[in-house]
């Protein structure tokens, strides 16, 4: 009985080895998260990633990690995505044109993954949208026109308006064609755009004064890793100068903003967890076309069209894919 058990032994650890084995040699995958502003302003996007992964089947503390990298100054991301590069991270997850510039100055080797690029093709952050070529590659919001569909919406919703601003960053080159469609659906729809340069959070309550001394109707406010991080400030100045504000993201009118018309930014980022998990099992950035948002949603606060004295037209309450009471 001794022997017979002794051989039993000796079978179960050789077939219980090879188990450790594997489980001693499973990699943790490193995800490497670069973030420009407050980590707070990106709690819902965060949420959408790892809900992502999780649905994917990947475990944090267990065979995922990932290693965030902040920082409030525009400056500072080379430097934290070099911190992330040295970590030896698999793959850096990059959000917007202005976090995967500072990625693609740390490295061409580290696949990068965007989830919310406005103009990957026009930056030369992808060769084109088909077959990226390079390390870079994830999912884009921007639509062809998005500028003209904006300035229509915002027309309807203030049907007397004839003058609009349009607060702007210099750092992010896709507004500038943004704003050449707006303009041109001005000039059709017979508005005037002002376009006012955001460069730093001062800015904003500068531009607001001066929107409001030009006698404009209402500013649009396009989305920036500034514009998410002030998201409640810039709601309150907005109520302050009496402006109502077309915002590029949801995220602001949840918190106060008047209305948006955007792409899904948070069903973009949830979806970017599939680039991530082709990259761990061996695809290429390169290789792997550039996907297009499908949906814009638009977006109404009717608290604060109240606050500003305005009536939203039923006819764009029927077309709102989500209301705010």
């Amino acid at each position: 009985m001794r022997r017979r058990d002794l051989c039993k032994g000796i079978i179960s650890l050789t077939v219980a080895r090879p188990f450790a084995a594997r489980a001693q040699l499973s990699k943790v995958f490193r995800i490497g998260f670069l973030g420009l502003g407050n980590p707070a302003a990106w709690a819902n996007r965060i949420e959408a990633l790892q809900g992502g992964l999780r649905a994917l089947g990947y475990v944090e503390g267990q065979d995922l990690a990932i290693e965030f990298r902040w920082t409030e100054a525009i400056e500072q991301l080379p430097k934290r995505a070099t911190e992330l590069v040295r970590m030896d991270v698999d793959v850096i997850f990059a959000t917007s044109s202005t976090e995967v510039e500072a990625a693609r100055q740390a490295t061409n080797t580290v696949p990068i993954i965007f989830a919310t690029h406005a103009d990957p093709v026009g930056l030369g952050h992808v060769s084109s949208l088909p077959r990226p070529g390079g390390n870079i590659t994830g999912l884009t919001g921007l639509g062809s026109d998005i500028g003209a569909k904006t300035l229509e919406i915002f027309k309807e919703t203030l049907p007397r308006a004839s003058r609009f601003g349009a607060f702007w960053s210099p750092s992010a080159p896709w507004h500038r064609t943004f704003l050449q469609d707006a303009e041109s659906a001005s000039a059709k729809l017979g508005t005037k755009l002002h376009a006012v340069p955001i460069r730093t959070v001062e800015n904003f309550e500068e531009a607001f004064a001066r929107a409001a001394s030009e006698h404009v109707d209402g500013v649009f406010i396009m989305a920036t890793s500034l514009s998410r991080s002030q998201r409640i400030p810039l709601a309150k100045l907005a109520l302050k100068y009496k402006l109502p504000s077309m915002f590029g993201a949801k995220e602001n009118v949840e918190v106060g903003g008047l209305m948006s018309y955007a792409a899904d930014y948070v069903e973009l980022t949830r979806r970017a967890a599939t680039y991530i998990d082709k990259i761990f099992k061996g695809a290429k950035p390169a290789e792997l076309p550039v996907e297009q948002a499908s949906k814009y949603l638009l977006v109404i606060n009717l608290k604060t069209a109240k606050a500003l004295g305005l009536v939203i037209p039923t006819t764009l309450l029927a077309r709102a894919d989500e209301v705010i009471e």
